[in-house]
C-alpha cells in the first residue's frame, strides 16, 4: 500500500506541465467561429457515462466561442428506460446555450448485444437523415459504434464534407472481446468495423494512451491520426458540509465502514464480487457494510442474489449535490470489474471519486487500464478482480489505519485539481477541432 502512496508527484509534475502548455497554446493560438455538430447518443440530464464528459465539451466549446450544436437520443442511461417527460418522434431544447436536438430510438428493455446494435442503428438511421447544421467539423462519440458507422457513411458520401473526429470513450470491440459478449465471431466483427471507421476518421481523439497503442497496434489506425485527451472531473468543488446528515438518512451509522460503488451495474463491472464480499462481511462479522448506488441493467438480478445478507445495501441514483455528497459521506469509494476487463474503458467514476477526496478501492486485474490509473494518481490500492476476502480485507485495513486513507484522499484531490483539468482538456479539444477543421480547409 506504501508503494502507491508515494512515489507519484515525478509523473504529475510532467503531466501538469503538459496541460499548462496546452492551455497556454490554445489561448495564443487557434481559430474561433467554428460550427460543431457533435453526434452521440447519449447526454444530459443523463447523469453517468458518457453523457457528462459530451455536455461538458459541448458547452466548454460553445464558452470558447464556437457555434456548437449536438444531435442526441432520448435519455435512458443507466435504467435502460425512456425518461420521464421526453416523448414524440423528435425534440428540439437549449441547455446552457447548446442547441440540441434529440431522435427517438429504440431502447431495449434487456440491454443484450442485440439489443444495443438494434439501438444503435436505430439511432444511427435517424442520424443519417437528420439535420447537422452544416458543420465545419462533425466531432462523433463512440460508443455507439454502429450509429458511427452509419454517420461515417453520411459524411463520406458528400463532396464538400466536413471534416470529421471520432471521440473514443470505451474500445468498443474490447468491450465484445473482453465481456464475452456474443462469441469470437462477434468480437472480430466489431473488431473489423471499428478498424475501418476509425481509420476512415480525419482523426481521432482517445481518452488514454493504452487506448491509442490498441488503435495503432490492432486496429491499424495511423498515429499521427490519434490524440490523447484525457477526461477530466467535470463536478464541482464537493460539499463540505451535510455528509453526517445525508449518512443518517440513508441508515449508515457512525461505526459502518461505508465501502460505495457509484454508477452503472451492468455486465462489465461484475459487481457478483460484491455480493460475495458483502458474505463475507457478514461471517466475519466486519463493520465493512457495502452499498450499490444507482442503476443498470443488472441491478434487479444482484438484489435477488443480495436478499439476506446484511452488510450491503442498495441506494438509487440521487441527483446532483446528494450524489456528491454520498460520496465525501462514504469511507471508502469502490470500482469493480470483471475479471478479464482491462482495455476496453476507463470507469468515468473516477474522475467522481478523485473530486471526492476519499480512498479508493480498485478490484481488477492487475495489468488493466484501472489499475494503471489508480497507480498514477496514488489515490487508492487495488485488489484482484475476483478476491472478496481481499476486498473486505483491504476495506478494514484502511479503516484501521486512517493517516493511510488520508494520504490516499489527499493524493485523489491533488491528482484532480493538477491533472484533471476540464480547462486543460477543453483547450486540447478546440487545438484538435481546429486542427482538424484546417486539415479540410475549413
Amino acid at each position: 500500500m506504501s508503494q502507491i502512496v508515494n512515489g507519484t508527484q515525478q509523473r504529475w509534475t510532467s503531466l501538469r506541465l503538459a496541460n499548462e502548455h496546452l492551455m497556454t497554446q490554445s489561448s495564443n493560438s487557434g481559430k474561433k467561429g467554428l460550427r460543431i455538430t457533435i453526434l452521440g447518443i447519449n447526454y444530459s440530464p443523463e447523469p453517468s457515462g458518457n453523457a457528462p464528459y459530451t455536455t461538458s465539451l459541448a458547452e466548454g466549446l460553445k464558452a470558447a466561442g464556437h457555434v456548437v450544436h449536438v444531435v442526441t437520443g432520448y435519455p435512458h442511461y443507466p435504467e435502460w428506460d425512456l425518461k420521464q417527460g421526453y416523448s414524440g418522434w423528435s425534440s428540439e431544447e437549449e441547455i446552457n446555450g447548446v442547441s440540441v436536438r434529440r431522435l427517438r430510438h429504440h431502447i431495449p428493455r434487456k440491454p443484450t448485444a442485440i439489443g444495443r446494435i438494434h439501438m444503435e442503428l436505430s439511432f444511427g438511421l435517424r442520424l443519417m437523415f437528420a439535420r447537422w447544421h452544416k458543420p465545419d467539423v462533425v466531432l462523433v462519440v463512440s460508443p455507439a459504434l454502429f450509429s458511427c458507422a452509419l454517420a461515417m457513411i453520411r459524411i463520406r458520401s458528400r463532396p464538400n464534407r466536413p471534416a470529421v473526429g471520432i471521440w473514443i470513450q470505451d474500445l468498443y470491440s474490447r468491450g465484445v472481446v473482453e465481456t464475452g459478449t456474443g462469441g469470437g465471431k462477434l468480437g472480430q466483427f466489431a473488431t473489423a468495423v471499428e478498424s475501418k471507421i476509425l481509420r476512415s476518421a480525419d482523426g481521432v481523439a482517445a481518452i488514454h494512451d493504452r487506448f491509442k497503442r490498441h488503435m495503432v497496434k490492432a486496429l491499424h489506425v495511423p498515429e499521427p491520426s490519434v490524440e490523447v485527451i484525457r477526461n477530466w472531473t467535470h463536478l464541482p468543488a464537493s460539499p463540505t458540509s451535510g455528509a453526517a446528515e445525508l449518512r443518517q438518512r440513508l441508515g449508515w451509522q457512525p461505526d459502518d465502514v461505508i465501502v460505495l460503488h457509484a454508477g452503472n451495474m451492468g455486465k462489465k463491472q461484475g459487481l457478483e464480487n460484491v455480493i460475495e464480499a458483502a458474505k463475507v462481511a457478514d461471517e466475519r462479522r466486519s463493520r465493512v457494510r457495502f452499498v450499490l448506488m444507482g442503476d443498470g441493467n443488472q441491478r434487479k438480478q444482484l438484489e435477488a442474489s443480495a436478499a439476506g445478507i446484511t452488510n450491503i445495501s442498495f441506494v438509487d441514483s440521487l441527483p446532483d449535490v446528494e450524489f456528491q455528497l454520498a460520496l465525501v459521506a462514504a469511507d471508502v469509494l469502490l470500482v469493480n470489474e470483471l475479471p478479464g476487463v482491462k482495455d476496453m474503458a476507463v470507469p468515468s467514476k473516477l474522475t467522481s471519486y478523485f473530486n471526492a477526496g476519499v480512498p479508493v478501492i480498485a478490484a481488477t486485474d492487475e495489468d488493466s487500464v484501472t489499475a494503471y490509473e489508480i497507480e498514477n494518481s496514488g489515490g487508492g490500492v487495488r485488489v484482484d478482480a475476483d478476491d472478496p476476502l481481499a476486498l473486505v480485507l483491504t476495506a478494514e485495513a484502511l479503516a484501521n489505519e486512517p493517516s493511510i486513507g488520508a494520504k490516499l484522499a489527499e493524493n485523489a484531490l491533488r491528482f484532480r485539481h493538477e491533472i484533471l483539468s476540464e480547462a486543460a482538456a477543453v483547450a486540447h479539444y478546440n487545438d484538435f477541432i481546429t486542427s482538424l477543421a484546417s486539415s479540410r480547409g475549413r
